[in-house]
């Protein structure tokens, strides 16, 4: 019983980080916007979640693991616009 109490938090929290995460990143991908986004936030939340996949992984922990892959894609899409934004509008 207590597995499958853990394994549905586990999920739970998964599908949470997977939905706070897309709201921003639609956002962003439409827009191309990314003046209010800070770097540090997004370059740490991706090596974190890239850190936590590497966990799920060695600990056979499929929802941490997909959630944290989710996010680390998600992290980085937006990070590569912020970074292609930042190089352009310093060349303007």
């Amino acid at each position: 019983m207590n597995s499958i109490i853990t394994n549905i938090i586990g999920y739970t929290a998964s599908i949470c980080m997977v939905l706070g995460y897309l709201p921003q990143t639609i956002h962003t991908l439409r827009t191309r916007k990314t003046d209010d986004i800070a770097v540090g936030t997004f370059l740490l939340m991706g090596l974190g979640g890239l850190f936590f996949c590497i966990q799920g992984l060695l600990l056979e922990n499929w929802p941490l693991f997909l959630c944290n892959l989710l996010t680390t894609t998600m992290s980085a899409i937006i990070f590569a616009i912020k970074m292609h934004n930042d190089h352009f509008k310093k060349r303007k």
